[in-house]
């Protein structure tokens, strides 16, 4: 069953992890909603359908392509006031205590945002709005409703997501999570099998558009035209929401991307822009690119110890787009057949590094990596499990060289117990070292942590 969302074909059979979160605020939760996230991850597609399975009345407004009910939200009077005139442009009836207004594309009137709270200490009616690029946006607003608004980041399909394509079901799920989780090795197999499937989702990416594209055809040249489309969109986007006088350079900062990717170090150098232009003098357009969630952003950070923010040097970093498949097809078809014809002529440390990176960001973690003159540099560093956790991304068959690891590791100060090679092989521990297969990257998150009851007890008060 295919359902049209904007123009575009959406996998209406494929389940994402957002689901349990928006049905979890539709039956729990009194707030707004809000999804925000890159454009064309599926947000509108996905608040329907959450809101038809729940059995929800709802009325949707798009305000790019409903540009009239921008000017009423503006000019409202009042509730009432917004109720009765909203209710000319639906066929619906709206019914107090059952009806949902969902307001897509609120980027063209972010102002909807602070007015939230009006709305919701009415408790007549439930709200839900979703829209792009408000990263940007929601930073630029005067006042934030606290208290009133629920906000949740959508990303591009990840692997796990991903894997609905090829009917891979919980059992294998189950399989390689216990793998992961006791660091045995998979069922070869089974392995061989998952690294094919990961090999398509570096070419395919997480785009919905791009993956039912490649469902329906199983046509790379169809992805790749899929690919480009959201890529002029997103330039589309760069000069239609900034100031004028930063509208090529962010355009060339995020089409210089994949180039600084497969420089040997991978750090973005600003003066790769402009001879002796400065950090400082463009610092606002790389944080417009992280803010939209085009792009991410891995900073430095000058020591691995727990809280890395603290060693945060923010004018050193790499950057990342948002999906693995838009860099492959900015590299070039011969990079996406090299990947799937398991070709080694072509540099896959960029590409591996990319999915890792959006793999980690989607699971909630900020990226820094570590650089050392003496020590050297590790692709990632993350906070996980309340301590710091070195990762290494190692292509070749040299995977169990890694130099920097260990330098860092034997630095008794940084209390490092473990660290995570991703590499292309099964399984295996050495030490402190584990390799894994770069598609367990998508096992890899943190467990919320518990903590102690430090309550007083009425009875105790004079203790």
């Amino acid at each position: 069953m295919e359902n049209a969302q904007n123009g575009v074909k959406v996998i209406a059979m494929l389940k994402r992890k957002i689901e349990k979160d928006i049905l979890h605020w539709i039956e729990t939760s009194k707030k707004a909603l809000l999804i925000y996230g890159v454009r064309q991850a599926g947000k509108t597609f996905i608040i329907r359908k959450c809101l038809e399975a729940a059995g929800c009345d709802y009325i949707e407004f798009n305000l790019i392509r409903q540009p009239e009910i921008i000017d009423i939200l503006d000019k409202v009077t009042g509730i009432d006031d917004l109720i009765l005139k909203l209710s000319l442009y639906s066929d619906k009836k709206i019914i107090p205590g059952k009806t949902f207004f969902f307001f897509d594309e609120i980027q063209k009137y972010r102002e909807i945002v602070t007015r939230i709270k009006f709305l919701v200490d009415d408790a007549r009616f439930r709200y839900v709005m979703s829209g792009s690029l408000l990263g940007v946006e929601i930073t630029n607003l005067k006042s934030a409703p606290v208290g009133y608004l629920q906000s949740i980041n959508m990303y591009p399909l990840d692997f796990e997501e991903f894997l609905q394509v090829f009917n891979v079901g919980d059992e294998i799920l189950s399989r390689l999570h216990s793998a992961y989780i006791d660091k045995i090795p998979v069922d070869e197999v089974i392995h061989g099998k998952i690294m094919e499937m990961f090999n398509l989702y570096l070419i395919i990416g997480g785009m919905p558009a791009a993956v039912e594209k490649y469902r329906s055809t199983r046509n790379i040249d169809d992805v790749m035209d899929e690919h480009r489309s959201i890529i002029e969109q997103y330039k589309l986007d760069f000069t239609q929401y900034e100031e004028e006088n930063r509208k090529l350079i962010i355009t060339h900062i995020y089409e210089m991307i994949p180039a600084e990717l497969n420089e040997k170090n991978k750090r973005f150098m600003v003066a790769d822009i402009r001879k002796n232009l400065r950090y400082d003098r463009i610092a606002d357009s790389f944080t417009w690119l992280w803010k939209a969630g085009v792009a991410l952003g891995a900073f430095n950070t000058t020591e691995p110890t727990v809280p890395l923010m603290l060693n945060e040097k923010s004018s050193l970093f790499k950057m990342f787009l948002s999906d693995v498949g838009l860099l492959t097809t900015m590299y070039g078809k011969a990079c996406k057949l090299g990947i799937v014809s398991k070709g080694n002529d072509i540099n896959k440390g960029a590409v591996y590094e990319n999915v890792v990176a959006q793999e980690l960001y989607a699971h909630g973690y900020p990226l820094y990596y570590y650089n050392n003159k003496k020590k050297g540099e590790l692709d990632f560093v993350i906070e996980h499990a309340g301590k710091v956790l070195p990762i290494e991304v190692k292509i070749g068959k040299d995977y169990e060289r890694h130099s920097a690891l260990d330098n860092v590791m034997n630095v008794k100060e940084y209390g490092i117990d473990e660290a995570y090679v991703f590499t292309n092989d099964n399984i295996k521990t050495k030490g402190k070292v584990t390799y894994l297969p770069v598609y367990m990257v998508m096992f890899l998150k943190d467990e919320p942590i518990e903590f102690i009851d430090i309550s007083v007890d009425r009875e105790d008060k004079n203790v």
